[in-house]
């Protein structure tokens, strides 16, 4: 599939400049019928056995293509909401408490500073946080967990490679990175990565992926415990999770979100990830160029998908682009705002944002 035949599949593209997959991703068409497909099965054969299989299997089929996009094995990876979900598993399953350190970076998202502020405030954990440049390096004697973002989603810097080389667990926010840019957590040295499903993969709310590498997952408790995440659910209270990465499944999964989340990453699958992320690093580039030829000063970024440039007043801004059909996001707390670029944009796309300017 061409660039022109993956943008045709994205019906808001039409009217729209849509440069904020980091916020939400455009939908596909093919992932909306999908939904409605499945709506449609359920309101016309009921739910009952069928469907609770029918669910199982597109579940499976979601965990198999998830853990493609992750580069690891399917019994490694969980569903989730969420990347929050993912990092919260992560995070308090971890027997940490005084005297215990876990070190991230000071530009992280409020899905993971939510984690590490239930850590400090429930458990006593001491949260210490540095640049993200300099997060290998600042790990100290009392480091027990180094949680970051994988891609910062406030200025689209990377995390260092140097993290892959370090002595203690590393647990990195992929939302903005699966989707956006190549990922290989083996390259990457975690031992866990929580990703989105409906930023960069473009699918619905309420989906998202966990890896945990299977030294880690012998060292988190599962204190939250249901049918979907049980081995054994009909054992009552002697039922245990599962062994893999199952155990950390999310407790409510619904067929049509499903559904709905597999149709749009087998879309962008189909498209070829190497295209896929080549394509919107690309564009990104040029549009940083295209920023700074206009006077506008572009954040340090690395070769990502996210452009952040300053603005004189970010939310009124944004609210006067997105009246010209031109959809972007400011940064609370910086002068900023971030233009999210994927492989389903254009350059008119990018035309149409300095236009606009």
């Amino acid at each position: 599939m061409d660039s022109s035949g993956l943008r045709a599949e994205f019906p808001a593209l039409s009217r729209l400049a849509y440069l904020n997959a980091g916020t939400d991703g455009p939908l596909p068409a093919g992932a909306a019928r999908a939904a409605a497909d499945e709506l449609t099965r359920e309101l016309e054969q009921g739910r009952a056995q069928a469907h609770f299989e029918r669910r199982r299997e597109l579940g499976d089929a979601l965990r198999a293509t998830y853990a493609a996009a992750l580069g690891c094995e399917t019994q490694d990876l969980a569903l989730t909401t969420c990347t929050s979900e993912g990092l919260a598993h992560v995070v308090g399953g971890l027997a940490l408490g005084p005297g215990d350190e876990v070190l991230t970076s000071d530009e992280e998202h409020p899905g993971l500073l939510g984690a590490l502020g239930a850590a400090r405030e429930l458990q006593g954990v001491s949260i210490r946080a540095v640049p993200m440049g300099a997060l290998a390096e600042a790990i100290g004697p009392g480091t027990r967990l180094v949680a970051c973002s994988h891609v910062g989603w406030m200025s689209g810097l990377p995390a260092p490679a140097e993290l892959a080389e370090v002595d203690v667990p590393v647990v990195l926010d992929g939302a903005q990175g699966v989707g956006a840019v190549p990922v290989d957590v083996g390259a990457l040295g975690c031992d866990a990565y929580a990703g989105a499903g409906q930023k960069w993969l473009c699918g619905p709310d309420g989906t998202g992926m966990l890896y945990v590498s299977p030294g880690l997952r012998e060292r988190l408790a599962v204190p939250r415990r249901g049918y979907l995440n049980l081995a054994d659910p009909d054992a009552g209270l002697d039922a245990r999770p599962h062994e893999d990465a199952r155990r950390f499944d999310s407790m409510a999964m619904n067929a049509e979100t499903v559904a709905c989340a597999l149709a749009a990453a087998r879309l962008l699958e189909s498209a070829g990830w190497a295209e896929v992320h080549g394509r919107a690093r690309s564009l990104a580039g040029r549009l940083s160029e295209l920023l700074a030829e206009k006077g506008r000063r572009v954040a340090p970024r690395g070769d990502t998908t996210l452009v952040s440039f300053e603005s004189p007043d970010p939310p009124g801004e944004r609210a006067r682009l997105a009246e010209q059909g031109v959809v972007v996001r400011n940064i609370p707390g910086r002068p900023w705002l971030r233009a999210s670029v994927g492989a389903w944009n254009d350059e008119q796309d990018l035309d149409r944002l300095m236009r606009a300017l």
